[in-house]
C-alpha cells in the first residue's frame, strides 16, 4: 500500500526550524457555489458553512444558481454536503454567523435576529425598540454573543443567546461608520468584557462597556482587523496592503510585511485570518499567503475564490475543489518524523520499524533511549493524535505500544484514551459525516459537545454509538431522537394518524426501555409533541407523560397543555406540597374563581389534600378567597369561625360588631348551632353596649372588647354604678335556669367587691354589703380585704360570718383580743387555750389567760 509519508506535505519556515502542513481533508469539486458571489460564514471546530447571495454583486443566474434567486441561506457541511436551505422574509440581512453550539444567527436591519438549528427550527429575539427605530447597519457575531452597530453609530452588545436585553457600550464618539471593525470575545480579554476595535481614519478605537480609547495610531485606515484565537495578538491590514501584527493592547509590534510584494498578488484582499496563534493567512481570489512571525511566507494558488475559517490550532481552507486544513506541524510530529531527528521518539519509532523487520538494531535503539523511554512513548502517542491518516495513527500507536513494553511501571491510560479518541475522530471525519475536527479541537470542544453536534444533524445512531463507546450518558441523544421522530411525523399525517401516533409513542417507550433511557425526561418529549400542534399526538403526549418519573417535570407541562385537573392530581400524588401550591396558584390566576373552586370540589377525596392546602394558604395570605371558598362550598360553620377570627384581629368597633353579627348569621343558618348563634347575638349586644359606654365617657375610658366581668369592674371603678346595674339586669339569665342565675349573681357580687376594694370606697362597700343578703357570704369579703392588706377594714365583716368561723377570721385579721372574746362568748375554753399558744406576744397571751381564768 502506497501511503504518503507525513513529511511530504510539510513546508519549512524560519530557516527550517518551523514547519507548516496543508492536509487535504475532503475533495469537493462542484459541490459548493462560487464563493465570490456569496457572503459566507463558517463555524469553528469543523462546523458547517452558511452562504447567502451577495446582493451587492451582479450575478448571472444559470441552471445551478436557481436555488439562490430569492433571499435564501444555504448551509453546507465541510465535505460540501447540503444540510439546510431556508428562505428569509424578515427584511434586509445585515450579518449572520455561528454560535458555539452550531446555531446560525441571522440579524436584520431592524434589530430582529433568529437562531436557526440545523433542522430549520428557530427562536426569534429583538435588540429592542431603539435598534428598530435607529436601524442596524452592521454587526459582529461571536460564539457567545453579538455586537451591533446602530444607525446612530452606537454599539449594542447581546450576551448569550437567551434573548437578554442588549447593553449599550461606551460611546465611541465617531461621526461616520468605521472603515473596518472586529470584536474580541469576553473570554479572551483581561477585563472579561467584550472589546470592540474600530478602524477610524488613521487610528483604532478600543471600546468596551466603560470607555472608548484612542490607540493613537498613524498607519490606518485598516481594511481588515483580525484577533488571534487566544485574543493576545491582532493582525491589521492597511489600505496600502501592509500587514501589521501587534499585541492586542497595541504595546508591542510583532511583525510587519508588505503583501503587495508577494508573487501573483492581484485584486482585493478577501480575508485576513489567523492560522493558530503563530501565523496569519491572507487570501485573494486565487491565492493564499501565509505570513510567519519573522516575515517568512508560504503561498498557494487556487482555481477560484476561497473561504477560510480560523481554528485554535490552524485554519480550515475551503476552495472550489477541496477542503484543506493548514496548521503548524505539532512538536510531537516534528520530533518523530523530521528527517535526521535524534529525539527519543524518533529513535523509538525507528526501533519499532526495525523490530517488525526482525532486525537486532531494535534492541540497540531501545537500550540507547532507556532513560527517556517514557517520554518517547508519550510523544508517539501525542503524534498519533495529530495525524489525519489512520495508517500513520496505527503505526505511531504500535510504536508506543512497543516502547511501553520495556517500561516496568507505565500508566497506559493515555494510550487507551488516545486509541478511543482516534476511533471517534476518524468516524466523524468521514465524508458522509463531514466534521473535520482535530485532536486539539476535540479536547477543547469536549466529547459531549461533539455528540451534541451529531444529534443536531440527526445522526442519532452514530451519536448513540459514540456515547456508549466513551461511557457517556445517552439521554441527550435519545431525547433528541424522540423529538425528531415526533417532528417528522407531523408531515405524514393521514387518515390513519391515530394509529400512527400509537406506533410513534410505543416505539419511543420501547427504545428508551431497551437502551436505558431511564434518565430521559418524557416531559420534554411530550412538550415537543404538543408544540407541533397535533391534537392526537398531544393526547399521546399525555401517555408519554405517564412514564415521566419526575412530577416536577410532568406537572408544568400539563399546566401548559391546560390539563388542569390532571396536573393537580399528579401534584397531589407526588406528595410535594410546593408543587401542589404551584398548581393551585397557577390555576387561581388563570381561571375564574367559581371555576377554580368547582375544579377542586369536583375532585372528590383524591383532591382533599389540595383543598386543605388551599385553606392553609388562604387563611394566611388571602382571607377574601377563603371566605368565597367556604361560601361556594356551603360551609356555614367554617364561615362563622372565619368571621370570628377576623373580628378578633379588628380594632374598629363598627367593623368588629359587623363581623360578630356575620358569624351569628352563619351559625343561625345551621340548625345544630343554635347555642353558638345565641352566644354570638349576646356578644354583639355586649359590644354595642360597650361602644355606648365609651361614648358616654367621651372615649376617656376603654370598654370595647372587654368581657362582662371586666366591663362591670370598669364601670364600678369609674363610678358608673347605674350602668353596672343595667349591664347586670340586661344580661341576667331566666329564673328557670336557677343554678346559672345564682352563678351569674355571685359573679356580680365578686366583681363589685373587687372594684370597691380597688378604689378604697369603704362606705360604698359597707352599703353594698348591707343592701341585701350576700349570695357569696361575708367570709369572701374578709378574705379578699385581708389578701389586699386591709385588715382593719375586714374586721367589721367578721361579725356577719358564721359563728363557728369567726374566731379564725378574727385571727386572720390580726384581732386576737376579739378572737378571745368570741371564744369566751361561745364558752370554747379549748379554742381559747389554743389561741394563747399561738399568739404573737406575751401581752396578748396574758389578756387571753385572763379571759380563760374568768371562764372557770
Amino acid at each position: 500500500m502506497d501511503v504518503e509519508h507525513p513529511t511530504t506535505t510539510w513546508e519549512a519556515l524560519q530557516d527550517g526550524n518551523v514547519f507548516y502542513r496543508k492536509q487535504q481533508v475532503y475533495s469537493i469539486p462542484g459541490k459548493l457555489p462560487h464563493f465570490g458571489d456569496f457572503v459566507v460564514s463558517g463555524c469553528r471546530y469543523g462546523g458547517p458553512i452558511a452562504l447567502m447571495r451577495d446582493t451587492s454583486k451582479v450575478t448571472v443566474l444559470g441552471g445551478g444558481s436557481t436555488a439562490f434567486a430569492k433571499a435564501q441561506i444555504q448551509v453546507y457541511s465541510a465535505a460540501g454536503e447540503g444540510l439546510l436551505l431556508f428562505s428569509w422574509d424578515q427584511g434586509k440581512i445585515v450579518r449572520f454567523g455561528w454560535t458555539g453550539d452550531e446555531r446560525l444567527v441571522v440579524l436584520n436591519e431592524e434589530g430582529t435576529y433568529r437562531l436557526y438549528d440545523l433542522q430549520g427550527d428557530y427562536q426569534q429575539y429583538s435588540l429592542g425598540s431603539d435598534a428598530a427605530e435607529l436601524g442596524v447597519i452592521d454587526a459582529r457575531i461571536h460564539e457567545n454573543g453579538l455586537v451591533a452597530l446602530t444607525g446612530s453609530l452606537s454599539l449594542l452588545e447581546v450576551k448569550g443567546w437567551e434573548g437578554g436585553k442588549p447593553l449599550t457600550l461606551a460611546n465611541p464618539g465617531i461621526s461616520q461608520p468605521p472603515y473596518s471593525w472586529t470584536v474580541i470575545p469576553p473570554d479572551l480579554t483581561v477585563s472579561r468584557h467584550v472589546e470592540v476595535l474600530l478602524s477610524v481614519d488613521s487610528t483604532v478605537y478600543s471600546v468596551d462597556n466603560l470607555e472608548s480609547t484612542d490607540q493613537r495610531l498613524s498607519r490606518g485606515p485598516f481594511s481588515h482587523l483580525a484577533p488571534s484565537p487566544n485574543g493576545k495578538n491582532l493582525a491589521l491590514l492597511t489600505s496600502s496592503g501592509a500587514l501589521w501584527v501587534v499585541s492586542s493592547d497595541f504595546q508591542r509590534s510583532l511583525a510587519d510585511y508588505d503583501t503587495t510584494k508577494a508573487i501573483g498578488v492581484s485584486g482585493q484582499v478577501r480575508q485576513v485570518e489567523w492560522c493558530g496563534n503563530d501565523a496569519v493567512l491572507v487570501t485573494w481570489d486565487t491565492m493564499a499567503l501565509l505570513v510567519g512571525p519573522f516575515g517568512d511566507t508560504l503561498q498557494w494558488f487556487y482555481a477560484g475564490p476561497t473561504f477560510v475559517i480560523t481554528e485554535s490550532d490552524g485554519v480550515r481552507l475551503m476552495s472550489p475543489d477541496t477542503c484543506e486544513f493548514l496548521q503548524k506541524v505539532p512538536t510531537s510530529s516534528v520530533a518523530v518524523f523530521r528527517p535526521g531527528s535524534t529525539s527519543p521518539s524518533a529513535i523509538l519509532y525507528d526501533a519499532w520499524e526495525q523490530f517488525i523487520k526482525r532486525s537486532p538494531k531494535a534492541d540497540e535503539s531501545i537500550r540507547s533511549i532507556r532513560p527517556e523511554l517514557a517520554t518517547a512513548v508519550n510523544q508517539c502517542i501525542d503524534a498519533a493524535g495529530m495525524e489525519w491518516s489512520p495508517y500513520w495513527q496505527r503505526r505511531l500507536l504500535n510504536a508506543a505500544k512497543f516502547g511501553k513494553a520495556f517500561i516496568d511501571l507505565y500508566n497506559s491510560t493515555d494510550f487507551v484514551d488516545m486509541g478511543q479518541t482516534l476511533k471517534v475522530l476518524n468516524a466523524v471525519r468521514f465524508y458522509e459525516i463531514g466534521i473535520p475536527i482535530t485532536y486539539t479541537q476535540y479536547t477543547q470542544l469536549s466529547p459531549a459537545q461533539l455528540i451534541a453536534r451529531l444529534t443536531s444533524r440527526n445522526l442519532h445512531l452514530l451519536a448513540l454509538r459514540i456515547s456508549s463507546f466513551l461511557g457517556l450518558p445517552s439521554s441527550a441523544v435519545l431525547k433528541h431522537w424522540a423529538c425528531a421522530k415526533i417532528a417528522r411525523s407531523k408531515s405524514t399525517a393521514t387518515a390513519d394518524s391515530e394509529l400512527e401516533d400509537d406506533v410513534v409513542c410505543r416505539s419511543i417507550v420501547e427504545k428508551f426501555e431497551k437502551l436505558g433511557g431511564a434518565s430521559v425526561s418524557y416531559a420534554e418529549i411530550a412538550r415537543k409533541a404538543w408544540e407541533i400542534g397535533r391534537t392526537d399526538l398531544a393526547t399521546k403526549a399525555s401517555a408519554l407523560l405517564d412514564h415521566e418519573p419526575r412530577p416536577s417535570d410532568q406537572v408544568p407541562l400539563l399546566l401548559s397543555m391546560k390539563e388542569d385537573k390532571l396536573a393537580l392530581s399528579k401534584a397531589v400524588e407526588s406528595g410535594d406540597t410546593d408543587l401542589v401550591y404551584h398548581v393551585l396558584l397557577h390555576l387561581q390566576k388563570r381561571m375564574a374563581l367559581g371555576n377554580f373552586f368547582r375544579l377542586i370540589e369536583e375532585g372528590g377525596p383524591n383532591l382533599a389534600p389540595a383543598r386543605n392546602l388551599l385553606q392553609v394558604y388562604a387563611r394566611e395570605q388571602n382571607r377574601d378567597m377563603l371566605r368565597d371558598f367556604y361560601y361556594s362550598d356551603d360551609r356555614r360553620v367554617e364561615s362563622a369561625v372565619l368571621s370570628l377570627s377576623e373580628a378578633a384581629s379588628m380594632s374598629d368597633p363598627t367593623s368588629k360588631i359587623s363581623a360578630v353579627k356575620a358569624a351569628q348569621k352563619f351559625f343561625s343558618e345551621d340548625k345544630e348551632r343554635t347555642f353558638e348563634a345565641k352566644m354570638m347575638e349576646e356578644s354583639a349586644r355586649l359590644l354595642t353596649f360597650q361602644q355606648q359606654l365609651e361614648k358616654e365617657t367621651d372615649g376617656k375610658t376603654s370598654f370595647f372588647g372587654q368581657s362582662i366581668n371586666e366591663t362591670l369592674r370598669t364601670c364600678l371603678i369609674n363610678g358608673m354604678s347605674k350602668r353596672a346595674d343595667k349591664l347586670k339586669s340586661d344580661f341576667k339569665i331566666p329564673d328557670k335556669r336557677r343554678l346559672i342565675y345564682v352563678s351569674m349573681l355571685e359573679r356580680f357580687w365578686y366583681v363589685k367587691l373587687y372594684a370597691l376594694t380597688e378604689i378604697h370606697d369603704w362606705d360604698g362597700l359597707d352599703a353594698f354589703a348591707r343592701s341585701k343578703r350576700s349570695p357569696i357570704g361575708y367570709q369572701a369579703f374578709v378574705k379578699h380585704l385581708v389578701e389586699k392588706g386591709y385588715h382593719k377594714e375586714a374586721i367589721p365583716y367578721v361579725a356577719r360570718c358564721d359563728a363557728n368561723k369567726r374566731v379564725d377570721l378574727y385571727v386572720l385579721c390580726g384581732d386576737w383580743r376579739q378572737a378571745g372574746k368570741e371564744c369566751k362568748d361561745r364558752g370554747d375554753k379549748a379554742k381559747l387555750e389554743e389561741l394563747r399558744g399561738k399568739c404573737p406576744n406575751s401581752l396578748i397571751a396574758r389578756e387571753l389567760e385572763t379571759l380563760a381564768s374568768s371562764m372557770k
